[in-house]
């Protein structure tokens, strides 16, 4: 061996070895190890790595024997794979700053739902209904952490990101890209619908007075073991993570700002609230210290938010003394006081506090806003400029290129100011040598600059000028302005040389695409890409933003556009147009789509017809949002076009699905039943679901008043709907012989999924068809053989009454079902009594009596004039009345017990006698003896009270009594009238 390769091998031997990477799997074999690997200073894989790696492997879908994919098995080793998830969520002390730093949405909405389901928060129920103050510690902070995540990610959503330049393109990382974008979206969409309830949540989290408790590792393992293992310690121990009650409250605070202030955009009066919970997060970091673990907040970003709100909403105490020099800006900017902005910068010259960046963006304002014609505020401008180059000068900076620009023909005024802001912008007392320094150099620069040699003598001959420059320096820069050639115009040749220099292409790209994303003018959009790629042809700019979504089934078609800028163009044009539709701007919407329909005209009929199916949807949700608000039917023009659509069989047409749903939506929302009964092709019913749906809803309401003839239609739609409601079923043998049976999300033999009959009923606004529809859910959630109490409806005997195979029905979806579309139908009308007694049937069959008996309460009220009229008896039948006793009595409200006893057709003694022997009673007791007219019940109370020795309660009961018996009809008539419900 040569020493060469004696040199090479001894230096390899001697090179330390990376240590192999930790596989997911080795965690499973080994409890101790993930502690272990934890307690590493950088242990590889990282957790967050780690949770990632232990999810995806949980959520793996298998495979059986027949090659079907199943959904992931509920086994052993998916609930220690999730545990071991949870534990190193643990580990990093939940911190959502770093999970959702490192997560991607999908994976942390899996992490917290099964924090929630380990934390014991029941499943299906919604989070607002449940009273965090009974609940154990560890529940409750689960719940907290689940919905501050929810309304940090629709806040993070909310900001534009810029995408990430693409590398080259492999089919399977852009499917996989696909498909976990589309996973987020459904998942913010949700989180957004549910994001009123998650405020509601935390704002209710705020009233909490206990300390809660978050899970660690140890807690986690005694979760995990078998109830007898654990020791005596609970869900409810504090055996976790304390979290102090100032803590939990200063982080809800914050994110429950962050989302009132994104919300603010929109609605400007929420405004208050974010406010209200900044400054409150404020108080209360002050008051916690720096000695929180769990309290992350982000000071800096805190104190910006602060100041917006300052700006945004000026509390109504606030002096102009108390209000900080940004606020009170951004007031003058408002009033138009700007010679008060230039005080302002004045004074900021001396203390620093105003950002650079801020002074900056406001002499920005003022420009754009000479430049449309407000000539008055070139001076004003100019004033500003002075003020921010002096405020540059004095920190090192250099000046900058408007002062230049304006200062290009000075005159005595201009001079006159520049030496007033220079003098009230430097303290020569207190002032270093270095800003003394920086002030002489910019003023020797200026008397350099200058042409006039009376300019130069006013500033050389300024207090200021003859402090800051010894003798020697002035008598120097004298000299040098004397030997300045004459000939040489040294104010107009080197500064317009300089500024003719032009900026870099990539900052006027950069502009451009900023202008790009801002604008909705169409035309300006256009000008921008023209010039965009007047500078580059490499560039794709419908990618600038990852807002500019276009459905997919329209880019593969726009994408195949062969020239760039008109496939650009038509891309932003159109995605530019369904982000304003989507935020209800109609105007600039309906602006976009003509001028993309213009364009598309000349080379594509495909994208025609496109465009001409996005404006009739636009047409739809403008009149839906405007005059079809107030119930004016919309014009026959429009009604022709949503039928010309439904009949229209162009091949080769790509059609998004949300289009015909809502135009069938639109027609039965229109009563347009005889188009859908009678007038609807043949075709239709069988290649589009929506309009098969629409057309069984518009039968059954059409022939509804006739209740035999409706049946054969009311039949089809309930084979419909349970079609769309059941699972699909098979057996499999196991290894131990026994057949078991595994059931499938859902049922592919429906026309639709559940989900998509859920978003297409929540577009429907008339009442009746909503009626027929809750009434069919109802009745099918009635069907199941193990309910205990029905659910009452409207028209519910037109359905059928049994179903051959329950097995097949996915009742539990069903219950959410029709949870979802009587809050749904409540919301389109608060004041529907049938739909009100639906809500009050769900709550009572859940055991929720309280809200059970409030809706009850409210049917009747809205009926009867709030009371003062008889309630119908067809709204308070026997049933309702038996309802409300049953959850009078289990609130232990007793009296009224025996006061709702009167109001049956057969008045129920035994159970108001009943009722009265209880002395533990939660109402006002001998108060309501008022309320009650029956004899029988006066007597028996009169003698009750007798044998307790309660006199004051018998001369009440006895009084009631005597008056009964002296006109025993007129006092019946007269309580019921008075005392109805």
């Amino acid at each position: 061996m040569s020493a060469e390769a004696a040199d090479r091998e001894a230096a390899t031997s001697s090179r330390p070895c990376t240590p192999p990477q930790t596989c997911w799997f080795e965690f499973l074999l080994e409890e101790s190890l993930l502690e272990k690997h934890l307690r590493k200073p950088c242990p590889d894989p990282a957790p967050v790595q780690l949770i990632v790696q232990f999810l995806e492997q949980a959520s793996k879908p298998s495979v059986n024997e027949q090659n079907q994919v199943q959904p992931p098995p509920d086994n052993k080793r998916n609930r220690i794979l999730k545990l071991l998830a949870l534990k190193v969520a643990a580990h990093l002390k939940w911190d959502l700053d770093i999970l959702e730093k490192s997560l991607s949405v999908p994976v942390l909405n899996m992490l917290l739902n099964e924090l929630l389901c380990i934390s014991k928060v029941p499943p299906g129920t919604k989070h607002v209904d449940m009273d965090l103050a009974t609940l154990p510690p560890t529940t409750a902070m689960a719940i907290l952490l689940y919905n501050r995540w929810a309304i940090r990610t629709i806040v993070q959503s909310s900001f534009p990101v810029k995408q990430a330049k693409p590398g080259p393109p492999q089919l399977s990382v852009m499917n996989q890209m696909q498909q976990e974008k589309e996973l987020t979206e459904n998942i913010l969409k949700v989180l957004k619908e549910q994001a009123s309830d998650s405020i509601l949540v935390l704002e209710a989290a705020l009233k909490l007075d206990k300390d809660l408790y978050v899970h660690t590792m140890r807690t986690l393992d005694l979760l995990a073991m078998e109830p007898g293992m654990v020791n005596g310690e609970t869900e409810s121990s504090t055996a976790g993570l304390k979290i102090r009650t100032e803590e939990m409250q200063c982080q809800v605070c914050y994110d429950l700002g962050a989302a009132y202030f994104q919300q603010g955009s929109t609605n400007a009066a929420v405004y208050e609230n974010a406010r209200e919970k900044f400054f409150r997060t404020k108080e209360l970091i002050t008051e916690i210290g720096s000695l929180s673990l769990h309290c992350t907040i982000d000071e800096k970003r805190l104190a910006g938010y602060c100041q917006a709100c300052d700006v945004l909403v000026p509390s109504s105490d606030s002096t102009s003394q108390q209000l900080t020099p940004y606020s009170q800006v951004h007031i003058c900017l408002r009033s138009g006081n700007y010679q008060d902005v230039v005080k302002i910068f004045i004074e900021d010259n001396l203390t620093f506090s105003l950002p650079v960046q801020f002074r900056q963006s406001v002499l920005r304002e003022l420009f754009q806003k000479a430049q449309q014609g407000n000539e008055a505020l070139d001076e004003i401008c100019f004033k500003v400029c002075a003020c921010n180059t002096v405020r540059d000068i004095l920190e090192g900076r250099t000046i900058s290129v408007q002062f230049n620009q304006l200062f290009l023909r000075p005159n005595k005024e201009k001079i006159d100011f520049l030496l007033e802001v220079c003098s009230r912008s430097i303290n020569l007392e207190k002032a270093s040598d270095s800003l003394k320094g920086n002030m002489a150099a910019f003023l020797k620069n200026v008397c350099l600059g200058l042409e006039d040699l009376q300019y130069v003598f006013m500033i050389s001959s300024h207090e200021l000028f003859i402090t800051l420059l010894k003798d020697e320096e002035r008598k120097l820069l004298v000299d040098q302005m004397r030997k300045r050639s004459p000939r040489v115009n040294l104010c107009i040749k080197p500064v317009t040389s300089f500024y003719d220099i032009p900026a870099s292409a990539s900052v006027n790209i950069g502009q451009l695409e900023h202008q790009l994303i801002l604008s909705v003018d169409p035309w300006r959009i256009r000008q921008i890409l023209i010039e965009l790629h007047g500078m580059t042809s490499e560039r794709q700019f419908w990618t600038v933003s990852n807002k500019w979504e276009v459905p997919s089934v329209y880019s593969g078609v726009i994408l195949g556009i062969k020239d760039n800028l008109t496939r650009d163009l038509v891309y932003i044009l159109l995605a530019k147009g369904l982000h304003c539709s989507t935020v209800k701007d109609f105007s600039h919407a309906k602006q976009l789509f003509a001028a993309c329909l213009e364009l598309v005209t000349e080379f594509s009929p495909k994208l025609r017809q496109v465009m001409l199916n996005e404006m009739l949807l636009l047409d739809i949700h403008t009149h839906e949002a405007g005059t079809g608000q107030s119930g004016e039917r919309p014009p026959s023009d429009l009604i022709s076009r949503v039928r010309g659509y439904l009949e229209m069989r162009l091949p080769d047409i790509p059609l998004r699905q949300v289009i015909a749903e809502e135009c069938v939506a639109f027609m039965l929302n229109w009563r347009e039943n005889e188009y859908l009964t009678l007038q609807v092709p043949a075709f239709l019913l069988q290649s589009n679901p929506y309009v098969k749906l629409g057309q069984l809803l518009a039968a059954t309401c059409k022939e509804l008043p006739g209740p035999k003839e409706s049946r054969r239609t009311a039949k089809d739609l309930w084979e419909v709907v349970v079609q769309i409601c059941s699972v699909s079923s098979q057996h499999k043998r196991g290894n131990d012989g026994r057949v078991s049976l595994i059931k499938q999300r859902e049922s592919t033999l429906g026309i639709m999924y559940r989900s998509e009959l859920l978003s297409f009923i929540k577009k429907l606004r008339e009442p009746l068809v909503l009626t027929i529809i809750l009434s069919l859910f109802v009745k099918l959630h009635n069907v199941r053989e193990d309910i205990v109490n029905d659910i009452t409806a409207e028209h519910i005997s037109i359905w059928p009454s049994s179903i051959p195979n329950l097995q097949s029905v996915d009742f539990e979806a069903v219950a959410i079902t029709v949870k979802e579309l009587v809050r749904y139908a409540l919301s389109i009308s608060p004041n529907n009594h049938s739909w009100l007694i639906i809500q009050a049937d769900i709550y009572f069959a859940t055991n929720q009596y309280s809200a059970a008996l409030h809706y009850y309460l409210q049917a009747g009220a809205v009926c009867s004039d709030f009371f003062n009229k008889a309630v119908p008896p067809d709204v308070y039948t026997d049933q309702v009345i038996k309802r409300m006793i049953k959850c009078c009595s289990l609130l232990n409200c007793h009296t009224q017990v025996a006061i709702l006893c009167q109001f049956l057709r057969e008045i129920d003694y035994k159970t108001a006698f009943k009722s009265l022997q209880e002395q533990n009673s939660h109402d006002a007791m001998d108060s309501y003896y008022d309320y009650i007219w029956d004899v029988t019940i006066l007597e028996y109370l009169t003698y009750l009270h007798h044998k307790r020795g309660e006199t004051d309660k018998r001369q009440i009961a006895e009084k009631e009594h005597e008056a009964s018996l002296l006109d025993w009809r007129q006092v019946i008539l007269h309580f019921q009238l008075i005392h109805s419900w």
